[in-house]
């Protein structure tokens, strides 16, 4: 086959998806919020379930459902007939995938679990399927045809699934109010728990801080600006902002007139100064300073005093941006 007739294969399996995808948002209906209100208001945890490819998305589903606030954990069919049944209890909801919707399998652990009394929702290409029929809620992840060429391999079928299971995590966590810190907790480590976890309190300059009381000359600021990274910090004996100056904001006055040193800092400074706030999420100020071409940001306490100093280059360092 040509490159072309190759990418002319992979946009066609693309476009099959979407359109399985299509149809299966297309009849959403009722049942999905009684699935999801169903396991929101659950004492136990979700157990989820499937055989091949649909135990593959059934691990997924169960990793989601998990650091998105609602605890999960994937069974296997034929574990749970040699003692893994153990970490089912009554209040726990189960989830059951099968495109055929008649694995044997997977019927008999349904057995087993509606005898243990729990609750069950089947996501399954065929609504009058044995496991749709016997589950409290189904919910129809039929498809019209597969992606593979030959209608055999599980690709559009095992998408619509586990479409199906984002959107049951993700409704779940709206309806919970699962907020951003929730998700921070649950993620610590990596990219990005840093980007969720750091603040800029714990990035920021507390001491020494390029600090000159108001009516200084611009010739100490010169001095301030090359031992404190190009930034110069104009406030009262209270800490509050009143300004800031640059290194560029004095080039571009230097350009104009020759004598500018004897100056007041007041007569180049920003009045009102793009600023941070104690709290913000460390990765929020780095996108403002990266928008806004800010090389460096005061930072303000609940009260808009003056706390601290807050670079870009420390905030990549911090790998926050």
């Amino acid at each position: 086959m040509t490159p072309e007739e190759l990418v002319a294969r992979g946009k066609r399996v693309v476009q099959l998806e979407r359109e399985a995808l299509a149809g299966v948002e297309a009849r959403l209906d009722d049942a999905f919020a009684r699935a999801v209100l169903m396991i929101a208001e659950s004492a136990g945890r979700v157990i989820v379930s499937g055989v091949g490819k649909s135990g593959l998305v059934g691990r997924k589903i169960a990793a989601t459902l998990t650091s998105t606030g609602t605890p999960a954990t994937f069974l296997h069919p034929m574990d749970s007939a040699h003692g893994d049944l153990g970490i089912v209890g009554s209040n726990d909801i189960a989830i059951l995938l099968s495109k055929s919707g008649e694995s044997d399998e997977l019927l008999a652990l349904l057995e087993h679990l509606q005898g243990l009394g729990v609750r069950t929702v089947a996501i399954t290409g065929d609504n009058g399927s044995a496991l749709a029929t016997l589950c409290d809620v189904s919910l129809d992840a039929w498809v019209s045809e597969e992606a593979c060429p030959h209608d055999l391999a599980p690709t559009s079928s095992t998408t619509a699934a586990l479409a199906l299971g984002d959107a049951l995590a993700v409704a779940l966590l709206e309806h919970k109010g699962f907020r951003r810190e929730d998700f921070a907790r649950l993620h610590p480590g990596g990219a990005l728990g840093r980007r969720l976890v750091t603040r800029v309190d714990h990035v920021m300059i507390r001491e020494p801080l390029p600090v000159l009381a108001p009516g200084s000359p611009l010739r100490l600021a010169v001095v301030v600006l090359a031992e404190q990274r190009g930034i110069v910090l104009v406030a009262n004996d209270k800490r509050a902002l009143l300004g800031v100056l640059t290194a560029g904001d004095l080039t571009r006055l230097m350009e104009r007139k020759a004598d500018v040193l004897t100056e007041p800092v007041e007569r180049i400074m920003t009045c009102a100064p793009r600023v941070a706030h104690a709290g913000e999420l460390a990765s929020a100020v780095a996108f403002r300073m990266e928008t806004h071409g800010v090389m460096a940001m005061p930072v303000l306490d609940g009260d808009d005093r003056l706390i601290g100093v807050v670079h870009l280059h420390d905030l990549l360092r911090a790998r926050v941006a």
